[in-house]
């Protein structure tokens, strides 16, 4: 009865996946008959492919619903309600780290840096600047929940400082910077961390769960830039040194 339960509302979810997935396999159709002419093996492939991501999604969405919203916003509720609730904002901290270690998206990402870069910008270096900058964006998150600090006060200054540090990277780092921040948003992130958050700000008394339970996705979205921006500032300065060393000898 509780695995029954589980997939309470079940026949919607794949509604919903269909409907997003239905347009692109269309596309995928009409390319494969018209112009692509794949061999029937390798269309075969893609045929599977699209079958595994329809339920591989749809299971996954079924889990969200079923399970992550409401853990994450019961684990809010009851951290925030605690006479220590600033301890929100290490649990926070470890949460996003662990959140973009497990976002698939994330992966998917690194892995083509990797291979477009031939490794001159490793996979694990960017995962890691990435999980360090989420992880101090959702302790941000919990802080500004707590303490109601207006997102404006952290996003305006946050990209005022993003685009002066392009400046200083190459388009390169400023290209992944800003899909990083993207990718970062995964569902990992939105669907466990964003419900915690409404969950603590419904909990605090004074705190509106509009106001200051959403917009951690934007503060996000914004620290993956920053780190991988810095990242690049040091590649730079790297090269730099080692351009100088080499003309000398």
């Amino acid at each position: 009865m509780i695995i029954l339960s589980l997939f309470s509302g079940f026949t919607t979810t794949l509604k919903e996946v269909a409907l997003a997935l239905g347009p692109l396999f269309i596309i995928v159709c009409f390319f494969q008959f018209f112009i692509f002419h794949l061999p029937g093996p390798k269309f075969s492939d893609v045929v599977k492919g699209f079958i595994l991501t329809f339920f591989g999604i749809a299971l996954f969405l079924q889990g969200v619903y079923a399970g992550f919203i409401p853990a994450g916003q019961k684990m809010g509720i009851m951290l925030s309600e605690l006479s220590y609730n600033w301890i929100l904002i290490p649990i926070g901290f470890v949460i996003g780290f662990v959140a973009i270690l497990a976002e698939p998206a994330v992966h998917v990402m690194i892995d083509e840096v990797d291979k477009v870069t031939s490794g001159s910008i490793p996979g694990p270096v960017l995962l890691y600047c990435m999980a360090i900058g989420v992880a101090f964006a959702v302790a941000l998150a919990m802080a500004r929940v707590l303490y109601g600090i207006p997102l404006a006060y952290i996003l305006i200054p946050g990209y005022i400082v993003a685009f002066l540090m392009m400046r200083y990277c190459s388009e390169q780092f400023i290209s992944i910077a800003f899909d990083s921040g993207g990718v970062a948003t995964g569902p990992m992130t939105v669907s466990f961390i964003m419900a915690m958050t409404i969950g603590v700000a419904t909990a605090i008394e004074g705190r509106d769960p509009v106001l200051q339970g959403f917009g951690m996705v934007s503060l996000v979205a914004l620290a993956p830039i920053l780190t991988i921006l810095t990242l690049g500032v040091i590649y730079s300065k790297l090269s730099k040194i080692y351009d100088e060393e080499n003309s000398k000898t």
